[in-house]
């Protein structure tokens, strides 16, 4: 480590303990507030929490925003605050891009590239992607990674450790121990950029028949741990797309359906952080045509059965079968399931499969208010679960649930009218357990991962 990235760690070392050190009081005032009877301010404390996050960029962000999608794991009033976070850390200047490039490299890195970009092309959480040209022509997309990432993860996840604790003194209504334990193995996962590198051939494996769909390839010679280097996959933003007309929205709705629910129903295999900025649309003749898919790093690979839960649940609403829905909550994980914890849950698995169980043309939100969808049932649900304590999330549906609230915010955004009905039930036309597992253990080990 150089002086200067190790001045860098000292830095962000003691940021993280002043984080912290603020975290702990507003944990020890909430306890105080508590063990004296005393009335709370959340909103107020929710304030002082996201001030004391706020110093900070990187790994708690995403953390934190993660936190903010799912119902309940949060205070109302702290999820609120944490959405406002920025995700996005402060890119680093070209001196130090050539020092973290000659350390993945070697000292002659810039004779392995035609060209290469001095300034990012995107900044995120753990890295910044840099565009580049092979010197057969080709445009790349170098991901470099932040120095000191694996220091600033397991900081982070004791930072996400005090939220938790806050959370417990304040009668919360979910278990949060498996949304801890979940949230840690996909962000220790992230940093590894060669299990993401395989992520992107296993992709390429699964979506190899979608033509609506691109992956780009991986260059393994200049890839490394904490370096991957792709294909270019030119295109705009989705968001530019908002306002196309409805058959453009339609053709791009069915291509992002078939992005995420082709590889679950088929491979056991889910993007955990679907969203807009990791999408782009690409042209054919002048007409978007398609998605380019562009991050692989929250990739979720699920055990068969669980897939198998999933379709369970889903026929068990659309018959009326009580003890399929209920096998289906087992099989997922949901322990000491009571009449109140299912017509509970029944409520959120309405609302999330509701868009599939109705065999009609309709947009996601269909009449309400994108600003208010899910609201209702998330409160509901809310009301139902601190009427009976606690519950605990199994750590196999925090990504599960994550996914398809970020996927539904792509369709409110896009606005597409489908059948939703129609598009599921071709994709899980051939299912079976054993068809799942055939291809999933096909799949990860030509792209070199281990079954779940």
């Amino acid at each position: 480590m150089t002086d200067r990235e190790a001045n860098r760690f000292s830095a962000r070392a003691a940021r993280y303990a002043r984080v912290g050190a603020n975290m702990s009081g507003v944990a020890a005032r909430l306890a105080g507030a508590r063990l004296f009877g005393l009335t709370l301010d959340r909103g107020q404390n929710a304030m002082e929490l996201a001030a004391a996050l706020g110093g900070l960029k990187g790994p708690i962000m995403k953390v934190a925003q993660l936190l903010a999608t799912i119902p309940d794991a949060l205070p109302a009033e702290y999820a609120a605050e944490l959405m406002k976070l920025q995700s996005e850390a402060p890119p680093m200047g070209w001196a130090f891009v050539k020092r973290r490039m000659a350390a993945e490299l070697g000292a002659d890195w810039q004779t392995k590239f035609a060209s290469f970009g001095h300034h990012p092309a995107a900044a995120a959480s753990l890295g910044q992607v840099h565009r580049a040209r092979a010197h057969d022509g080709a445009e790349l997309a170098c991901k470099l990674q932040y120095p000191d990432m694996q220091s600033a993860v397991e900081a982070d996840l004791k930072q996400l450790q005090l939220i938790f604790a806050i959370h417990r003194r304040m009668d919360p209504v979910i278990d949060t121990t498996e949304i801890a334990k979940e949230i840690g193995a996909r962000i220790r996962e992230e940093l590894d950029y060669r299990r993401e590198a395989r992520h992107v051939m296993l992709y390429r494996i699964m979506l190899a028949d979608i033509d609506a769909i691109r992956v780009p390839r991986v260059m393994p010679e200049l890839s490394t741990g904490r370096l991957l280097t792709l294909d270019w996959l030119e295109g705009r933003r989705l968001l530019d797309h908002r306002d196309a007309d409805l058959a453009t929205r339609n053709r791009l709705g069915k291509a992002m359906f078939a992005a995420w629910w082709w590889s679950f129903s088929r491979y056991g295999v889910i993007h955990g952080d679907p969203h807009l900025g990791n999408y782009t649309v690409f042209d054919e003749g002048g007409e978007p045509v398609g998605i380019n898919l562009l991050d692989y790093g929250c990739i979720r690979i699920f055990p068969p059965k669980f897939v198998g839960g999933v379709v369970d649940l889903y026929h068990g609403l659309l018959r009326g079968d009580d003890d399929l829905v209920v096998h289906a909550y087992e099989t997922w994980g949901f322990k000491r399931l009571s009449r109140e914890l299912i017509d509970t849950l029944n409520i959120w698995a309405r609302f999330i499969y509701g868009p599939l169980l109705e065999d009609r043309v309709r947009s996601l939100a269909d009449g309400v208010k994108p600003s208010e969808y899910g609201r209702r049932e998330a409160f509901r649900v809310h009301q139902a679960l601190k009427a009976r304590g606690p519950v605990t999330v199994p750590r196999e549906f925090v990504f599960m649930d994550r996914a398809a609230i970020g996927l539904g915010a792509v369709f409110l955004h896009l606005r597409a009218e489908l059948n939703f009905h129609t598009l599921f039930n071709a994709a899980i036309e051939d299912y079976s357990i054993d068809r799942v597992t055939a291809r999933q253990h096909a799949a990860l080990a030509a792209a070199g991962l281990d079954r779940p």
